[in-house]
């Protein structure tokens, strides 16, 4: 079974206060966007919220199953130990909710690498990868979760046996990279849309 965890939590400090899952893009929600893509190649999807109050804002969104942090305060990590304690997949795709052109295309191409590793992460080189766009084996992550020190999700990557794809590799499947757009802010999304 495979899982997908979409954080949902954050406090949007760069998009001015404003609900960033909620900006549209060619007409739907990024948050529809996203969850649309993730259900072809996942058996379930998982937002995870600040609290009960910010799910209830998903409600409409059918087979989404809305969770909120556990340990609250401490960034996507604290979302991520969230998704993982609700996730039933053996394996799990990580994304950040500012993200509306994931491509289902490349999550299926990253669970295929997953193998017996412990997370398999898009890199663009040795110091730049993308955490919230990642496999990850959902053992390895409750037992890095349950102690840890840094909140860090760098410093969670370097803990896991991960394999690292390149994303020149990517580029076959999307030649645009636009799976890894992430939008901060409107005038982000305007540049985006007059492409």
């Amino acid at each position: 079974m495979r899982s997908a965890v979409i954080l949902v939590g954050g406090e949007a400090k760069r998009a001015n206060g404003q609900e960033k899952y909620f900006f549209n893009y060619e007409g739907r929600t990024f948050i529809e966007r996203i969850t649309t893509a993730l259900h072809e190649v996942v058996d379930e999807v998982i937002l995870v919220a600040r609290d009960p109050e910010q799910c209830r804002r998903f409600s409409y969104l059918e087979d989404v199953r809305c969770v909120h942090d556990v340990r609250q305060g401490i960034g996507p990590i604290g979302g991520l130990h969230a998704g993982v304690l609700a996730a039933h997949g053996e394996y799990l795709f990580v994304s950040a909710c500012d993200m509306p052109c994931v491509s289902r295309g490349v999550v299926e191409y990253l669970f295929s690498l997953a193998d017996d590793f412990d997370a398999v992460i898009p890199s663009w080189d040795s110091d730049m990868i993308e955490p919230l766009h990642a496999v990850y084996r959902r053992e390895a992550l409750l037992a890095y979760l349950e102690e840890h020190e840094s909140l860090s999700l760098r410093a969670m990557v370097k803990n896991l046996q991960a394999r690292y794809v390149h994303v020149d590799l990517i580029r076959k499947i999307d030649p645009d990279l636009k799976t890894f757009t992430n939008i901060n802010k409107l005038d982000d999304l305007s540049a985006m849309e007059q492409k």
